[in-house]
C-alpha cells in the first residue's frame, strides 16, 4: 500500500492547529530547561489529552435520538458538533468539543510525553523509571484513543492493510517533521509495546496527593483491559481488570446507585460522580468544554424514545433501575455527571469540567464479558450480580440476579452471548452521556439505527459496520499535507 505522509508542527501548544499562532514562530528548542525528576513530573501533567470526546461520540452512538429543535440558547457551534456527529457527517468545526481539537489535544500529549521520555533515558535513566513509565503508558493512551477513532476498529484479518494513525515516538526537533500513516495492526503493536514497558515501570508514590489525575497502576491495568478488549485478547482483560480489582469486592468501588445516590440533591449528584475521593473513579481529566453546561439541551442525544425504551423497559434482572433521569421534559432529560467551573473572569472565563476517563464500571463489565467469551459463566455472573445489586431497587439476591437461564430467555441468545449482552446493557445503563457506548458500538461493528423521533417502532435510517461514515474524517490540514484521507 502506498501510504502518504503529513507533516507534524513542533510539541509547543499549537501542535496540529495548523494556524498563524505566534507560537509557531518560536525555535524547536526555545523551551524551559528540566533537570530533575521532579520537573519531569511536573512536565507530565500535561502529557494527557484535555479535550472531550463526548460531544461527537455520544451523538454517533446509538444512544442518541432526536428530540426535536435545540433551544433558542443553544451555542451554535456546539449545535453544529452536535448535529453532524448525529448525522455521520464530517464536524466541519475546529474548536473545543469537536474531533479536530481532539486530534490535537492527543498529539499535544503524545509530544509531551514524547519529549519527558527525552529525560527519562539520560545517563541517570533509573532515577526517572516512574516517571518513564507514566510516559509510555501516556503515549500508549493517546494513540489508541485516536486509532479507535481515526482509523477502522481492529480486526486480526483486516488490520495489517488497514491505514492507522501516525505513532509518533520521537520528540520533534524541527518545524516541520515527516510520518507515515502506518496500518492499525502496526498501530496496536506500538500500542501494546509501550503499554506493558509503562507498566512494569509505573509507581504511584510519585503522584503525591493527586493520583487520581495520573496512570496509577489501578488505571494503567484499566485502560489495558480496555485495550485488550479491542485486540479480542479475553485472557489479558480478565487479569488486567483482576488487577484493577485486587483484593477488593468489585461491589464496593463501583457507584452505589440505589443506597447512596439516590439520596443526593442533584447538585451533589454531580459533585460525587466525578469526585476524586469517589472509590468508582480511577482516572480523571479536566477538559475545556461546552458539554458540561450544555448537554441536556443538545437536539440529539438522551430523550423520550430511549427513557421508555430501555430505562423504563423491562430488564434482565426483572426489576426497576436506580439511575435516575433528570429534567422536567424529554427535551432536557439527562443524568448530573458534571459539575463545570470557570477559569478566569466570571462574565467570560473558560468552562471546563472534569471527566472520568476510566472507571469501575467499565473494568468489571469488561471482565463480565471476557468471562463470558470465554464460556466462563460461573464468572461473568459473579460480576453482573456485582452491579445489580448497586444498581437495581428494592435489590433481592434471589428475585433480581441473573441467572444464564433468565439471560438466555430474556435476550433469546445462547448462554455466553446472553450474558455479554447483559454486560453491554449494564454498561450502557451506567455510561448514558459519555460517549463511552459507541467505542462498543465500534469494537462490535453494531449497526447504528436512527428513528423518527421517540418512535421506535422503526427505523429511518441505519449505519451498518464497514459504513465509511463511522470512521472519523483526518483534519483538513493533516490531508493536506500529504495524510491519505478516509475514504467517506
Amino acid at each position: 500500500m502506498n501510504r502518504k505522509v503529513f507533516y507534524l508542527l513542533i510539541w509547543c501548544p499549537g501542535l496540529c492547529l495548523m494556524s498563524c499562532n505566534k507560537q509557531l514562530d518560536k525555535l524547536p528548542d526555545n523551551r524551559a530547561v528540566i533537570t530533575t525528576v521532579d520537573q519531569v513530573t511536573q512536565l507530565l501533567v500535561a502529557a494527557y489529552p484535555h479535550a472531550n470526546y463526548i460531544p461527537f461520540m455520544e451523538p454517533m452512538s446509538d444512544n442518541a435520538e432526536d428530540k426535536g429543535t435545540a433551544p433558542a440558547t443553544a451555542d451554535p457551534e456546539s449545535y453544529q458538533i452536535n448535529s453532524q456527529s448525529y448525522r455521520f457527517e464530517d464536524v466541519t468545526s475546529v474548536r473545543f468539543d469537536s474531533p479536530i481539537a481532539y486530534w490535537d489535544s492527543c498529539y499535544r500529549a503524545i509530544a509531551t510525553a514524547n519529549q519527558a521520555l527525552t529525560y527519562c533515558n539520560g545517563a541517570d535513566s533509573a532515577n526517572f523509571a516512574a516517571q518513564k513509565g507514566e510516559a509510555l503508558v501516556c503515549r500508549a493512551y493517546a494513540h489508541f484513543m485516536l486509532v479507535c477513532l481515526f482509523a477502522k476498529p481492529y480486526d486480526p484479518t483486516t488490520s495489517a492493510s488497514d491505514p492507522g494513525i501516525p505513532y509518533v515516538t520521537q520528540p520533534q526537533g524541527s518545524v516541520f517533521q515527516k510520518y507515515e500513516r502506518g496500518t492499525v495492526a502496526t498501530v496496536y503493536s506500538n500500542i501494546e509495546s509501550d503499554l506493558t514497558r509503562g507498566l512494569a515501570l509505573i509507581q504511584d508514590k510519585i503522584y503525591g496527593t493527586a493520583p487520581k489525575f495520573h496512570f496509577t497502576l489501578q488505571a494503567a491495568h484499566a485502560f489495558a483491559a480496555r485495550f485488550y478488549l479491542f485486540k479480542r485478547d479475553y485472557a489479558q482483560v480478565i487479569a488486567h481488570a483482576s488487577a484493577v480489582f485486587g483484593t477488593s469486592n468489585p461491589a464496593t468501588l463501583i457507584r452505589d446507585q440505589v443506597d447512596d445516590y439516590a439520596n443526593l440533591q442533584y447538585q451533589q449528584l454531580a459533585i460525587k460522580y466525578v469526585s476524586s475521593s469517589n472509590s468508582a473513579n480511577i482516572l480523571l481529566q479536566e477538559a475545556q468544554s461546552a458539554y458540561f453546561d450544555s448537554y441536556a439541551q443538545y437536539r440529539y442525544g438522551y430523550g423520550q424514545g430511549w427513557n421508555v425504551n430501555f430505562f423504563n423497559a423491562p430488564n434482565v434482572t426483572g426489576g426497576d433501575i436506580g439511575i435516575i433521569t433528570y429534567g422536567a421534559t424529554p427535551q432536557v432529560f439527562n443524568f448530573p455527571k458534571w459539575s463545570p467551573y470557570t477559569v478566569g473572569n466570571a462574565s467570560n472565563g473558560v468552562r471546563y469540567g472534569l471527566m472520568p476517563l476510566f472507571s469501575m464500571e467499565e473494568v468489571l463489565m469488561n471482565r463480565a464479558e471476557a468471562y463470558a467469551w470465554t464460556s466462563n459463566n460461573a464468572a461473568a455472573l459473579a460480576d453482573l450480580n456485582a452491579w445489580v445489586s448497586k444498581n437495581i431497587k428494592n435489590y433481592n439476591p434471589g428475585t433480581h440476579n441473573v441467572t444464564v437461564t433468565r439471560a438466555s430467555n430474556f435476550y433469546g441468545l445462547p448462554a455466553n452471548f446472553a450474558l455479554i449482552q447483559t454486560a453491554l446493557d449494564f454498561k450502557r445503563f451506567t455510561y448514558f452521556q459519555e460517549g463511552i457506548r459507541w467505542l462498543d458500538n465500534i469494537r462490535l461493528g453494531m449497526t447504528i439505527y436512527r428513528f423518527n423521533g421517540s418512535d421506535f417502532s422503526t427505523p429511518i435510517a441505519s449505519i451498518p459496520p464497514g459504513d465509511n461514515r463511522r470512521v472519523l474524517q483526518l483534519p483538513p490540514e493533516a490531508i493536506a499535507d500529504g495524510l491519505e484521507p478516509n475514504p467517506k
